[in-house]
Order: structure tokens, then sequence, then C-alpha cells
């Protein structure tokens, strides 16, 4: 028996004996900072005391009986020497209580289907609803969940975040890329590099290995809607469009895709309450322009000064969809409570001779870029106004909200006197700007 220590079971139950007999507790050294407090309903409490930088550290290391001396003894010795390696032993004991019930929270969240806490899936949905869900809009959140929860999760998903590496995440990517959906591969990679960003913010992880996959990617191909930008077929399709035979609605909305430069999914949208026929103007609020969520929720309006030509078309279309009650400008055939199908303008051009790789519902948008800068000869930073492109910066954006509204105002005009022109056969040129 060392010197230290003093105790024996003897001593022990004597201990007991006289805390029970008394009613009080006792406290009974064994030496080297072990003592066992004797509790009077027989019970005792193992105890270790001990110093680290200046400061009284106290251990349990048990109760008696369940453990006796001889493990009271082993458990202080085991501690003495964490200590004397610099290890706080109560801190020590804290880390190792929060491990095992960290692992036993991991294990069953993975019981229950769940990914564990820390894996690649976890780190990501956290991602999405604390960061992504709320910078930008419903359906581009959505997209983004589908694309991780369809090509990343199955490979990485239940992976601990800070042990995926570039060549890992590449073979995920590959297998998209095998599919031939190369946009949807730089999409993946895209939101992943934000996963991993926000995972080292989190302290899930130090890297970001997709930041490595930068050139590793095929190219995404460069593709544009179809749009006719030449005089001569621009009148063909007017023509075509003024002899459509559909329903009255669907020719209007063809007449309007060309002459408002609107996104087909602002032009379908349309509600009666944001036409001015008097002043001329609609009004499309900052919720349905493409933008960022911020600019959607705060941000100003885009006008749409109306040419003669586009007041009368609403004029007449008023007669058809307007009237108490009724809301959307270009309403679904099928019921007036949701706007016309994002197909119907380009089933339209499809009847009429134009097939998708000649002329697209979006494609309004391009001719209108493109033949009132060549032809016209209007100020692209005027187009670009009325087309509601973004502004690189946040001062631009603000000077921009307002910006050339006189000058659109004639450009409306002028562009839909040009389309008048072409429809009627007249000869085209190209403005020659000094």
């Amino acid at each position: 028996m060392a010197a230290s220590e003093l105790l024996s079971n003897k001593a022990i139950l004597a201990a007991m004996k006289a805390a029970a007999e008394s009613g009080k507790a006792r406290k009974v050294s064994d030496g080297g900072g072990l003592h066992l407090e004797a509790r009077p309903n027989g019970s005792g409490w193992w105890r270790w005391r001990y110093w680290r930088d200046g400061k009284e550290g106290m251990l349990s290391l048990g109760t008696y009986p369940d453990v006796s001396l001889a493990q009271a003894r082993q458990k202080r010795d085991e501690a003495r020497r964490q200590a004397a390696a610099g290890v706080d032993p109560s801190e020590a004991r804290k880390a190792a209580k929060a491990e095992r019930k960290a692992a036993a929270q991991a294990a069953e969240l993975v019981a229950q289907g769940m990914p564990a806490p820390g894996t690649f899936e976890a780190v990501a949905r956290e991602w999405l609803s604390t960061v992504h869900e709320v910078k930008v809009s419903a359906g581009h959140a959505e997209r983004t969940r589908i694309r991780l929860e369809q090509d990343a999760f199955p490979w990485i998903g239940r992976r601990p975040i800070a042990e995926v590496e570039a060549p890992e995440l590449l073979q995920v990517l590959r297998k998209v890329e095998a599919r031939g959906a190369i946009e949807t591969a730089h999409r993946i990679k895209d939101a992943c590099g934000q996963v991993f960003r926000f995972g080292i913010a989190a302290g899930y992880c130090t890297r970001n290995p997709a930041a490595d996959l930068r050139e590793a990617l095929r190219p995404v191909p460069t593709r544009h809607h179809a749009a006719i930008v030449d005089p001569k077929r621009a009148g063909e399709l007017l023509r075509a469009m003024g002899d459509y035979a559909g329903h009255p609605v669907t020719r209007a909305a063809l007449a309007l895709s060309a002459l408002l430069f609107l996104r087909p999914g602002e032009l379908r949208q349309l509600e009666w309450a944001w036409v001015d026929l008097d002043t001329a103007t609609v009004t499309i609020p900052a919720s349905l322009m493409k933008r960022k969520k911020a600019d959607k929720a705060n941000g100003t309006p885009h006008l749409v000064p109306l040419a003669p030509q586009a007041v009368a078309i609403f004029r007449d279309l008023a007669a058809l969809t307007g009237g108490v009650g009724r809301r959307y400008c270009f309403p679904s055939l099928l019921t007036g409570e949701r706007p016309m199908s994002e197909n119907t303008v380009n089933v339209a051009l499809r009847r009429m001779g134009f097939d998708r790789e000649t002329a697209t519902a979006h494609g309004f948008r391009a001719m209108a870029r493109t033949m009132a800068a060549e032809r016209l000869g209007i100020a692209p930073d005027v187009i670009e106004a009325q087309l509601a492109h973004a502004v690189g910066d946040s001062l631009g954006r603000a000077y921009n909200r307002t910006q050339f509204l006189d000058q659109r105002r004639e450009l409306m005009v002028k562009w839909a006197d040009y389309l008048d022109r072409l429809r009627d056969g007249a000869h085209v040129f190209s403005l020659k700007v000094a």
C-alpha cells in the first residue's frame, strides 16, 4: 500500500456506520486528494481534489459501493496523469460526455433516416433554410434543393463535410455531366461551393473543395432564345400574327409581346390593376420582376410606357377579360383564376409555322433589343432600361429606377410605328448614328 493510501475497506464501513448513526455525512481521506463522503443513507461519494493554474478543482469519481476503493484509486490515478499532461480532468470529462451525447443523437437521426450533424447533407440543409431561402425566390430555392437531393446527397450526403475532397466532389458532378446535363452540373458545383463556404463560417469544415474544380467541368454551351432580327422576316412574323385565327386573347398576347419588351412571364401575369390607359402606363410590381429576393420585396416597380397601338390593344382586350372582379389581362382559357399558360404564345407561334429554332415568346425581347438599336438608332442604355436589365452597382440601380422615362416613352412610340411599317411591308434600312 502506498504511503498516501490511508483508507481501508474496514475504515470505510466504520465511516458509513458512523454517518448512519449520527445522521450526518462524514468525510474520510485516502490521500493524494482522494476522499469519500459517507452519507447517512448508506452510500458514499468519491471525490478527487486537485489544483490547476492555481485554482482548485473537484472531480467526482462515482458512488460507493458501486465504485470500490480500488476502483476509486484507479480513477484518481488516471485523472492525475491527465492533469500532469496539461489536461483538465473535469473539462475532459465534459467533452467526452458531449461527444457521447452527440454520437447518440447522430445514431438516432440516422435510424430515423435523417443526416447526422456535420455531414454534407445536414450542413447543406442548414444553409438552405438559414441563408439560401432568405436570399432567393421560393422557386429558385426549391430548384437548388431538388438538385442537391437528386444529384449530391445520394453520393456525399452522409459523408462528414470536413472529409469531402475535390476528387470526390468531381466524381459526383461527372455523373451529372454523363447524362448531358452540363449546365446542371455547373449549378450543383456552385451550390456545393456555397454550402462549403457556409460550413467554413459555421465551423463544420476548413476549406472549400468546390473552388478547386474551377476548370474541371465541361463549359456550358451558349444558348440563346430563338429570335427574328431580320426586318424582312420580322415583317413576315407580324403579318402572320395579324392573320392569326386563334383566340382573340392569344392574338392580343402576341401583339403585346412584340410591343412591350416584357419577359413572357411578366406579360402573361399582367393584372388590370396595373394598367392605366389614361396615362398610357403599365406599372409592374417589383415582386414580379426578375430580381434578387430583397429587390423583389423592397425594390421599385417597373414602368412600361404604352404606345397608342398598345393602348388600343388593351382597350379591346378589356372588353374580353376586364370588368369588375376580373384580375388578369390574360386569364387562363380554362379558368379565370389563373393567368394564361406559359406555353400559349409559343404554341401560337408554332401554329403560324415558326418553329422553336426560329422564334420564341422570349425572342421578342431580343428582336426589340437588336432592331431598336440597329434600325432606329436608340441609345442602348434606354433600351436596357426598358428591358429592365439589372445595373451592376447599387448606386446605378438606385439611379436607374426612373432613368430615361421620357426617352423610353419616345422609344415605345418609335418602336410601335416601326413594327407597323414592317407589317405593312415598308422599306426598312439601318440608321447611321453619328
